[in-house]
């Protein structure tokens, strides 16, 4: 166990330890401001732009009016509770947990003969304004999303949840970054014991940081590293996230990062969008069944097509005319190889391309690269035409982690169906179904409610019921009160 460094006091034993903790000579932004007030010396340690200017002068400004028959008795409980006029205030008694709270953003006050370092909270992160997230768009609905800051991020979701059961327990992850982790859920509706685990979970890592937010975290806590299929769901729309909260959903949001992680899921959860209950129920319901489509078409489209091509004995006289007419240069099976490949090249380079040359990418992309191609017959027309309509399906899914999964899991069957023909197809497919069979996210059984089956829960997933209908929370989930 770690050596505890009490706060002494003698203030300069304290300033002497935190400077070389903090290295306070070393680095420009860490800042110590040595002040005298009521006689009494005191030092201030800061990070420069971690704290609001205006309210720590207002607070310097109060503690030069004291004299020292104000801190004569008992100076800890005045400072604290009649000197230093603020709402987030704290005491510690533990020099390297004072030293993680400067690092992380409140300031901290030591002054000669209290044994106690002052922690005044009146941090503020640069942050960027809410703004409706890129990936996750609607129509109609608000415009507000999660942003980097975590408290921006816990203010937006408590907005729309005014629940007195709603809890925020806040912890920190990583023996060097103390990165601030809050699980998020409803005491009267969440199962408290999976709530248990999963704190547990967080407190069990042991890493340096969190280098990559909310992602490392899922590496952690969700295992099957070399599962292409995500465990866990990623919003960063507030509404979202309160739907799933009154569903009995856990939620955990981390410092740095605008997205929140949504566990436990199920594959269904995946495919599921805002846009479908911002319509009326036939219209969502229609615009979920197009999604599933699309959803689907983009797993087994391009192998089912690329199978009946070669083995066109597969086929009734009815659809004799499906297959290329002319093949191309290629085998189909690398056409297929290669498309897909330079499709993830150019989705790629679109990430990475400025904005203002987005038109011309896409020009190089339709014109140079796809019309060319099939000009000079490296590839047919049909296999232009069929991984369109699966990129189409793939850029449908909600889930951007479903969709690179979906998209490898494709791969794999045309390459099953290439090498091993019909039956390799087949094969692939059974493996790829077992595999999510015994997929779980956390105790949950991936493919839920379809396996094992729920009529009631799998028909709320298939078609867009009415608002009313869904009061009932999923049963998976062991919510305290499941049907109101």
């Amino acid at each position: 166990m770690k050596k505890k460094h009490a706060v002494q006091k003698n203030l300069a034993k304290n300033v002497e330890y935190l400077n070389e903790k903090l290295g306070v000579d070393k680095s420009f932004d860490m800042i110590r401001l040595d002040v005298v007030y009521a006689d009494r010396d005191m030092s201030l340690y800061l990070v420069d732009g971690f704290v609001k200017d205006d309210i720590m002068h207002h607070l310097l400004k109060n503690l030069s009016r004291l004299t020292p028959e104000n801190l004569e008795d008992d100076p800890l409980e005045k400072l604290i509770k009649t000197h230093i006029p603020y709402i987030e205030i704290d005491t510690e008694d533990d020099l390297d947990k004072a030293a993680d709270q400067v690092l992380s953003g409140p300031a901290v006050l030591l002054a000669d003969g209290v044994d106690h370092a002052i922690i005044i909270d009146a941090r503020t992160y640069p942050a960027r304004n809410p703004e409706e997230p890129d990936n996750e768009r609607v129509v109609r609905g608000s415009r507000d999303g999660f942003v980097e800051t975590i408290v921006f991020n816990t203010a937006l979701t408590r907005r729309r949840i005014r629940d007195r059961s709603l809890r925020m327990e806040f912890l920190q992850v990583g023996r060097r970054s103390k990165t601030d982790v809050v699980i998020c859920y409803l005491e009267d509706i969440a199962d408290l014991e999976s709530v248990k685990k999963l704190k547990q979970s967080l407190e069990a890592i042991d890493t340096d940081a969190l280098t990559m937010a909310e992602k490392t975290l899922e590496e952690y806590i969700g295992g099957r590293h070399w599962n292409p299929y995500p465990t866990v769901r990623y919003t960063e729309r507030p509404d979202t996230a309160a739907v799933h909260l009154y569903e009995g959903h856990i939620l955990v949001f981390v410092d740095g990062s605008p997205s929140a992680l949504i566990t436990p899921v199920t594959f269904w959860h995946h495919l599921q969008h805002a846009e479908e209950y911002r319509n009326k129920p036939l219209a969502g319901a229609y615009l979920r069944i197009v999604r599933f489509i699309s959803v689907l078409a983009s797993i087994f489209l391009l192998p089912l097509w690329f199978l009946l091509s070669v083995h066109p004995d597969l086929l009734p006289d009815a659809l004799e005319y499906i297959g290329p007419e002319k093949k191309g240069a290629l085998p189909l099976l690398a056409q297929f190889i290669i498309i897909e490949i330079g499709v993830d090249m150019m989705r790629m380079a679109a990430i990475h391309t400025p904005s203002s040359l987005a038109t011309a990418l896409g020009l190089v992309a339709a014109l140079m690269i796809g019309e060319v191609a099939v000009q000079v017959g490296l590839f047919s027309h049909e296999v232009v035409l069929y991984l369109a309509v699966a990129a189409i399906g793939t850029f449908a899914t909600p889930s951007y982690e479903l969709s690179i999964a979906n998209r490898l899991a494709r791969i794999v069957l045309l390459i099953a169906a290439g090498a091993f023909g019909p039956i390799g197809f087949v094969i692939a497919i059974f493996c790829w179904v077992i595999y999510l069979v015994r997929m779980k996210s956390f105790h949950v059984p991936y493919l839920w409610p379809f396996i094992p089956f729920d009529y009631r829960a799998f028909r709320d997933i298939a078609i867009r019921t009415p608002m009313p209908l869904k009061n009932r929370r999923p049963v998976f989930l062991d919510p305290q009160d499941p049907d109101r």
